[in-house]
């Protein structure tokens, strides 16, 4: 088996409750991870403000 080719640096910084910070390589200051409309119903919050989710993300880099 080879050597891996890249390992991601990345930091994930908790806030609170579903909100999150995370520092990613080649992007200049955290991204923001938090709930919206349904996310949020599902799980039963009532987020401040609608935030993408992490499940946005990972679905959007599957599609990229």
């Amino acid at each position: 088996m080879s050597e891996p080719v890249y390992t991601a640096d990345i930091r994930i910084e908790r806030i609170r409750g579903p909100y999150r910070h995370a520092y990613l390589p080649a992007h200049e200051g955290p991204v923001e991870f938090g709930v919206h409309s349904a996310i949020a119903e599902h799980y039963g919050v009532e987020p401040e403000r609608q935030i993408t989710t992490t499940l946005d993300y990972v679905m959007a880099a599957t599609g990229g």
